[in-house]
């Protein structure tokens, strides 16, 4: 497996610190400690996605309540739904994370029982997929991998090897926060992503988030006055044959 500065608990540190702030390291633990009392106490909440209305998702693990992991889970196990667990394959390990999953995981770092740990770019399947999902992953390509060059270029190029996965008809669906990697927004604000639909969701309120345009997506701040990313892009792609 590659090493990675987060592969330990001191290099793990110094990266969050890095990424989300001295304050920030402080208030994650916090939020951990409580999540036991604070959600059952919490309202349920909806949002619209693609004019469906979803349930926002509340989980401890990784504070899904306090950011963005409230509407990427909902969006993706929707897309999920329609599909066979043998046809799908999830770019970073999220899903298992909060319940059984049954597809294909690939994680160029995290170890875990079912877990092909390989980068996107060297992966080889003999097998199509009619459903390639990835949950706030592809923003840490070429950012938070300790790897030269630009991240942009990168992020392009994993992109490009997902479609080449897909079925003749098979859907590459991407949740990817906005303010965190600069080299992704301003791929996003060219629309040099090239997806074939894409979808902006911004945070509105404590447990509130509402459909938005790509210039307003962008213009919301990473870690204000939210915690973590305060907009994200559902991005959709097919396939690359």
């Amino acid at each position: 497996m590659a090493s990675h500065l987060y592969n330990s608990g001191f290099g793990k540190v110094i990266w969050f610190v890095r990424r989300f702030g001295i304050r920030e390291l402080f208030l994650k633990p916090i939020r951990y400690i409580f999540a036991p009392f604070i959600i059952p106490r919490l309202v349920k909440s909806e949002f619209t996605f693609d004019d469906r209305l979803l349930s926002l998702f509340y989980h401890t693990y990784n504070m899904t309540w306090a950011n963005e992991r409230s509407v990427e889970i909902p969006i993706i196990r929707d897309f999920l739904s329609h599909y066979e667990s043998e046809d799908i394959l999830e770019i970073g390990n999220v899903l298992s994370h909060y319940g059984d999953v049954n597809h294909a995981i690939l994680d160029k770092f995290e170890r875990g029982k079912g877990i092909i740990n390989e980068d996107i770019l060297d992966f080889i399947s003999a097998d199509k997929f009619e459903l390639i999902v990835s949950i706030s992953t592809f923003e840490h390509i070429g950012f938070d991998d300790e790897v030269d060059g630009d991240s942009g270029v990168k992020i392009l190029h994993a992109i490009d090897a997902s479609r080449k996965l897909l079925t003749e008809n098979g859907r590459l669906v991407l949740t990817l926060p906005l303010g965190y990697n600069p080299s992704l927004d301003q791929l996003i604000s060219v629309n040099q992503l090239d997806s074939n639909r894409s979808f902006f969701i911004c945070r509105t309120g404590r447990l509130q988030w509402e459909t938005t345009n790509v210039d307003k997506a962008l213009a919301c701040r990473y870690g204000s006055p939210f915690p973590y990313a305060n907009a994200i892009m559902i991005a959709e792609f097919g396939g690359d044959l």
